[in-house]
C-alpha cells in the first residue's frame, strides 16, 4: 500500500512539473523563441515583431511560453531563480513555461558546457511591470538593426562576450527555419510549423504556476 501511494504521489508531482504544462493564469501569455548560437542567446518576440541578443526582457506576473532550439551544439537554458532548465538541440524545439512574480534582474546562462565560450555564455532576465516591458518593446522597434537573414548569418559564426543588441524587425518564420534546416523540405510531418506539430503542442493540459521568488 506504501509503494502504490508513493507511486501514485511520484507520478502525479513528475507530470505536473512538466516544463510542457503551460501554467494557469488569467493573464495572457507572452511568447518567447529562443534560439541557443556559439556562445550567445537570440530572443524573438514573435507577437511583437522584434528581438533581442543576450538579453531577456519578461513583464511581472504574466506567464512566458517558450520555444526553444539551438543553432549547432546542444545548449542547456537555465534561469536559476525562476525554475527549470531545458535543453535546446538542433533540429528539434523544446518547451518551458516560466512566470516571474517579483521584479528584478535575473541571471540567465547556459548549464550544458559547449566549447571555449561556454563561460560567457550567459544573459540578464529584466523582469519588469508591464509597462516598463512596453516600454522595451518601444526601445526594440526603434533601434536601427535589423534581424534579417544575412544578420542571423553572422550570428551563426563563434563568438563570446557579444554586447546586448536590439533588433527592430526579425525575418518571417525564422525560428522555424532554424528548426527545419535539416529536414527535407515540402511539408513533412516533423516540421516545426505543421498542423500535425502544432497540433500535439495544444494537448498538453495546462499545470498550476509554478512561482519563484528572487
Amino acid at each position: 500500500m506504501i509503494v502504490a501511494c508513493l507511486a501514485v504521489l511520484i507520478w502525479d508531482s513528475t507530470h505536473k512539473l512538466d516544463p510542457y504544462r503551460p501554467l494557469e493564469s488569467q493573464v495572457k501569455p507572452i511568447q518567447v523563441d529562443v534560439i541557443a548560437l556559439n556562445w550567445k542567446w537570440l530572443f524573438i518576440y514573435p507577437d511583437y515583431g522584434v528581438a533581442s541578443l543576450n538579453q531577456l526582457a519578461i513583464p511581472v506576473g504574466t506567464p512566458v511560453n517558450f520555444r526553444l532550439t539551438a543553432e549547432s551544439m546542444m545548449n542547456s537554458f537555465f534561469i536559476p531563480q525562476l525554475g527549470s532548465m531545458v535543453y535546446a538541440m538542433a533540429g528539434m524545439q523544446t518547451r518551458l513555461h516560466l512566470i516571474a512574480d517579483t521584479p528584478g534582474i535575473y541571471l540567465g546562462q547556459s548549464a550544458a558546457y559547449s566549447g571555449p565560450g561556454f563561460s560567457d555564455m550567459h544573459f540578464k532576465t529584466l523582469a519588469t511591470s508591464r509597462e516598463e516591458f512596453d516600454a522595451w518593446i518601444q526601445v526594440a522597434r526603434a533601434s536601427s538593426q535589423a534581424l534579417d537573414l544575412n544578420t542571423y548569418r553572422t550570428l551563426e559564426l563563434p563568438s563570446s562576450k557579444d554586447p546586448v543588441t536590439l533588433y527592430a524587425t526579425v525575418a518571417p518564420k525564422l525560428f522555424d527555419q532554424v528548426v527545419d534546416k535539416y529536414m527535407l523540405a515540402n511539408g513533412q510531418i516533423c516540421r516545426a510549423d505543421t498542423p500535425e506539430s502544432l497540433q500535439a503542442f495544444q494537448r498538453v493540459p495546462s499545470a498550476p504556476a509554478g512561482r519563484m521568488e528572487q
